[in-house]
């Protein structure tokens, strides 16, 4: 019997509103979570102890499971003991006083004001497909949405005149500011790109590819990388990237960390704190390359 999950993932679904792959994550690191307490002659909830939670996550350490992997497991079993023991399945949460390991938060990859505006320049032809890309590297900059979230944007969400987008994500919704630079393009691309991509039929989403159909990741992917080599940007480059220089910039230019964190659709602030780090890793390699007595 194990572990019974169907109960956890409607709530998860229903009451929680989290996203699918976030359930996806849950689900699939609670059945292996019970399989191993299956084979550890674990058959109930109610007998799961933290002895018993402890020794699985010491097991998935063992078998070279990164930190992160780890930790996100560890959430996965948080969660589900949270929920059991709120809805009287058990009478104590087995996981209060396990922790996850620490984690290395890597530094994420940033564009500087210059390669950023180098690559916005790019698509400077007066093709619809370029009036198109153009509007959507603007926008993308200048609000930092997700990929997901940004070929997902339909035309009843913009609004140009007072220069802000709603943007959706699994059900929640934020309301984010663009700029004139991005509002310039987005008029340029309605009024001259958008009707000859469709080519006489009618869609909702506000960016479509050359055949009419919405605008797919790896074909924004593909772009982004196309435009970053016109423009000479010689580092790795994905969508997410002008993402994290959005945040980055803000963050630099002396924003409010909690106005970004809602602009990012963020859920904890920590999250949004690492983009202050990147200006304090950079003052720090300026000076290790620069300061006479370093």
């Amino acid at each position: 019997m194990g572990i019974e999950l169907p109960l956890f993932i409607d709530y998860l679904k229903e009451t929680k509103n989290a996203s699918e792959s976030t359930v996806n994550s849950y689900q699939r690191d609670l059945k292996k979570l019970n399989e191993y307490l299956l084979e550890h002659g674990i058959e109930d909830v109610q007998s799961v102890t933290a002895t018993n939670l402890n020794s699985y996550v010491l097991y998935l350490e063992k078998k070279g499971l990164s930190s992160a992997t780890v930790s996100r497991n560890v959430a996965s079993m948080k969660a589900f003991f949270h929920y059991a023991c709120s809805n009287r399945q058990i009478d104590q949460d087995p996981t209060e006083k396990i922790r996850a390991p620490h984690i290395e938060r890597k530094l994420p990859g940033i564009l500087s004001v210059e390669e950023t505006v180098r690559l916005l320049e790019q698509p400077s032809g007066n093709s619809p497909k370029e009036y198109r890309d153009r509007a959507m590297l603007e926008l993308l900059y200048a609000t930092g949405m997700r990929v997901s979230e940004l070929i997902s944007v339909r035309l009843s969400d913009v609004q140009l005149a007072l220069e802000y987008v709603i943007c959706r994500d699994a059900g929640r919704e934020r309301v984010i500011p663009f700029g004139e630079q991005a509002k310039k393009a987005l008029e340029q691309y309605l009024r001259e790109g958008r009707q000859k991509l469709l080519r006489g039929q009618e869609s909702d989403f506000l960016f479509v590819n050359c055949s009419g159909k919405p605008m797919s990741r790896q074909g924004f992917w593909k772009l982004v990388k196309h435009y970053a080599a016109m423009a000479g940007i010689v580092t790795d480059i994905t969508p997410h990237t002008l993402r994290h220089s959005f945040a980055a910039h803000l963050v630099q230019n002396g924003a409010d960390l909690k106005a970004v964190q809602e602009m990012m659709g963020h859920s904890d602030i920590a999250t949004t704190q690492i983009y202050r780090n990147i200006g304090a890793e950079r003052l720090r390699s300026v000076y290790s390359a620069s300061h006479p007595r370093r």
